[in-house]
């Protein structure tokens, strides 16, 4: 198949590839919060994650973001979802690739964007102190058996207010 046949036109709607990675150690697992001068939920926790690179696979990205986000060597990365995050442009979206991984060591190097934590899973950032998606995605990517026993699908908006809305497997969540 060529390039020409992808269909790729600047009429579709577009997604840039990002991964976010939730990394566990036993019963704790590892939050990365933003320098106060991120562009990008800045003094919030999140995962570990980044944009896909031109040229690497999803699966080579969300290895190479916790190696540069870390330092760790993990084992057992496991795709539990993907969302398409609508951010309210009519051309481009994100598509979000949503791994676990465990480790067996706590030792992280230090991150350039930002203080990486572990914590408790019944023990975790409040709900203000994380990016708006976590508390409905950590219970979900941590569960023993994935919904349904396979990948859920999300999909993310924003409603008129600015306010974050998400459905899960066609649910809506918040």
């Amino acid at each position: 198949m060529h390039a020409k046949e992808q269909g790729l036109t600047p009429t579709r709607y577009l997604f840039i590839p990002r991964v976010l990675i939730f990394v566990r150690s036993g019963d704790e697992i590892l939050l990365l919060k933003g320098t106060p001068d991120k562009p990008i939920w800045p003094n919030r926790y999140n995962g570990i994650g980044g944009h896909v690179e031109r040229g690497e696979s999803i699966h080579q990205a969300a290895l190479r973001e916790i190696v540069e986000e870390t330092g760790l060597a993990v084992s057992d990365l496991t795709l539990r979802g993907i969302a398409a995050i609508d951010a309210n442009d009519p051309a481009l979206g994100v598509l979000l690739f949503i791994f676990t991984a465990q480790t067996a060591s706590r030792k992280t190097n230090p991150s350039p964007e930002g203080e990486l934590a572990w914590f408790a899973i019944d023990s975790l950032p409040t709900a203000e102190e994380m990016v708006a998606d976590l508390p409905v995605i950590i219970p979900i990517v941590l569960a023993p058996t994935p919904i349904s026993g396979r990948l859920f699908f999300a999909r993310y908006w924003y409603d008129s207010a600015g306010t974050l809305r998400i459905e899960i497997d066609g649910q809506e969540a918040i």
